[in-house]
């Protein structure tokens, strides 16, 4: 249950949000539903005077289609033929009185009666608004579907029957094809209304934007509530509810994370009688912190295949995420310079200072939890919580400054807002341990569990599972089967994964005795040596970088076929190349005989090779010497 606290305490401590509109990065319209409210999809905009009389009528585009609508418990989770009607906007065959007469189907009960006497209680009710009242006055002369004819909204066939679906038949009576039919995926019955209240002498607020109209649907269904029970979540004896809201990550999402409707299976069966025996949660609760959650995901909230990462703080929703590379936290304390030397200690310090931020805007009296939450569906119907964590915020960002400090490297893959290269040395981003791992082609599902496996090893300071280590390492080490950019980013990431267990440091380590680290010396001192002595407009991959992933299964028999390949080039250029051909020498000369064998390397080989290489080409670079690495 602390899950679902900690979600209703972000609503109440975000209350001066609810209903204020938003909009995501790709210019999505959303915002935090007030109690007894849910949004919906409409096709069509209604517009009555104050009066009570119809003005005019048009399609919505579908870019502001999203419409917030009061909602009851009935109406939230009505499906097939349940006449259940949403308390204001809905659907044509719920609030049109003329539906029948121009051809509408009903089963059982009319739609249209359970909806106006909804409404007429609550036109009539003493927290009624003044636009409910115009717009049940309208309603209630059952006059829609004709004058959303006339206005040329809807279309009739021959028999002055409402048409189904379009055909090329009805071009002769209604020239090309209305709008309604493309912004209506079904028949037009199903066409869902939306209503608004037009003043000539003023500007008022749209309906479904009017918080007094939020405000007195809250009031009014507040009374209709059931009987108070139990509140499982915040011990308080609240008014109950067993159903709960849906359309949690998108509108058109219908699985449910509390559902108890199953009464002809086993789901409670054998041990309750009833889902209430199980767990009680109020309606407020309910309410509350599924429309925080929905608010949480649009705003902040990672999807992937339908899998939701999200990282929020009940006082302070801006939390660092920790599936991002620290590149995304502060760019200025991570873009590299003229960085001499990259010690775990000297970056430490520098992650510390960048999450200085986040930590000081910690207030003395409140709460400070962090919350990590994992969702997913594994049917339609259901929704899961994979993950749940909740930390006290200095410890989550103590967690975070030891995984940026640990898992670095340094990258080049990224790119500022310019769309130029930048490199930064720092942890990648979990989405970016899933391309080192598995291709940038990988299977969203591949991805989205790497992500999560990744978590505990981000906040709890668990180990890397090897498997994803090997998978990165062995395509690090296979460079002539990926793009260069591929390998180069595959490669760096690698190097960050493998350091984390190692904690070597970026800058190229000479004393370093280690057998499979001076064996990647070697391999990258071949490769720059061969890079030097082609021409500087020749791409091919050299022979160094071609054997990579022999040399790591086979180091001793595989640097002799390499050696031989490189002599060529030293017989030709000559003493131009003897600064590389001593590095050579000298790095050889560190490994014994005895480790001088055919055992497969392990992942230090990739840190000595890209440690060494960037040593090289530094000096390079100082020299003016345009030689870039390459495979």
């Amino acid at each position: 249950m602390s899950w679902l606290l900690n979600l209703y305490e972000t609503y109440e401590f975000n209350l001066d949000r609810v209903g204020i509109p938003e909009k995501t990065y790709n210019d999505r319209e959303y915002t935090l539903l007030p109690v007894s409210h849910t949004t919906q999809n409409a096709h069509i905009v209604v517009e009555v005077t104050e009066n009570g009389e119809f003005h005019s009528a048009s399609v919505i585009d579908k870019g502001d289609a999203s419409t917030l609508i009061p909602c009851t418990e009935e109406s939230s989770s009505r499906a097939g033929s349940k006449v259940a009607p949403y308390p204001l906007h809905d659907k044509l065959s719920y609030v049109a009185g003329d539906f029948v007469a121009y051809g509408g189907k009903i089963k059982k009960e009319e739609p249209f009666a359970a909806y106006i006497k909804k409404l007429e209680e609550w036109a009539y009710s003493p927290h009624a608004s003044a636009k409910v009242k115009s717009i049940y006055s309208y309603l209630s002369k059952r006059e829609l579907i004709k004058d959303l004819v006339a206005n040329h909204i809807l279309y009739l066939d021959a028999d002055q029957q409402l048409i189904d679906k379009w055909d090329k038949k009805f071009e002769s009576l209604h020239g090309e094809k209305p709008p309604i039919f493309s912004a209506v995926a079904g028949e037009q019955e199903s066409a869902f209304i939306r209503f608004n209240v037009y003043s000539p002498d003023k500007i008022l607020t749209k309906v479904w934007k009017d918080s007094e109209v939020y405000d007195s649907f809250v009031q009014v269904y507040s009374h209709l509530l059931g009987a108070d029970d139990y509140c499982y979540v915040t011990g308080r004896m609240l008014p109950s509810t067993d159903r709960h809201a849906n359309k949690i990550r998108n509108a058109a999402d219908k699985a449910k994370l509390i559902s108890s409707n199953d009464t002809s299976g086993f789901t409670f069966r054998g041990r309750f009688t009833q889902s209430s025996d199980a767990a009680s949660i109020s309606y407020e609760v309910s309410q509350k912190a599924h429309n925080a959650l929905k608010w949480l995901i649009n705003r902040q909230g990672k999807i992937i295949d339908q899998r939701v990462f999200l990282v929020w703080g009940n006082d302070d929703l801006n939390i660092p995420d920790p599936t991002e590379d620290f590149y995304s936290f502060d760019l200025e304390s991570v873009a590299v310079k003229e960085r001499k030397s990259f010690t775990n200690k000297e970056f430490a310090g520098e992650v510390a200072k960048a999450l200085d931020g986040f930590r000081n805007n910690l207030s003395p009296e409140s709460k400070s939890d962090v919350n990590i939450l994992v969702l997913d569906s594994a049917t339609t119907g259901r929704l899961a919580v994979l993950y749940y964590r909740n930390m006290n915020k200095e410890v989550y960002l103590d967690k975070l400054v030891h995984w940026h400090s640990t898992c670095v490297w340094l990258h080049r893959y990224r790119k500022n807002e310019q769309g130029e290269p930048v490199q930064f040395y720092g942890a990648p981003a979990t989405k970016d341990i899933a391309f080192a791992a598995y291709g940038p082609k990988a299977n969203e599902k591949v991805v989205k569990g790497l992500m999560e496996r990744m978590l505990p090893c981000i906040v709890d300071g668990q180990k890397i599972p090897q498997d994803i280590v090997k998978s990165a390492f062995h395509r690090a080490s296979n460079p002539v089967a990926l793009e260069k950019w591929e390998w180069e980013k595959t490669l760096s990431i690698t190097c960050a994964l493998i350091n984390k267990k190692e904690e070597y440091n970026m800058a190229l380590d000479v004393e370093n005795p280690d057998r499979d680290y001076l064996f990647g010396r070697l391999l990258a001192i071949a490769d720059v040596l061969e890079r030097s002595a082609l021409d500087s407009d020749e791409k091919r991959s050299t022979n160094a970088i071609r054997y990579m992933n022999s040399f790591s299964k086979h180091p001793a028999r595989t640097w002799q076929t390499i050696q031989g390949c490189l002599q060529p080039h030293q017989a030709r250029l000559g003493t131009k190349l003897n600064y590389y051909t001593r590095k050579i020498d000298e790095v050889a000369s560190k490994i014994s005989i005895e480790d001088f064998t055919n055992k497969p390397l392990s992942g230090k080989y990739l840190l000595g090779f890209y440690s060494q290489r960037y040593d090289l080409y530094q000096k390079k670079d100082k020299n003016n010497e345009s030689i870039q690495p390459s495979n």
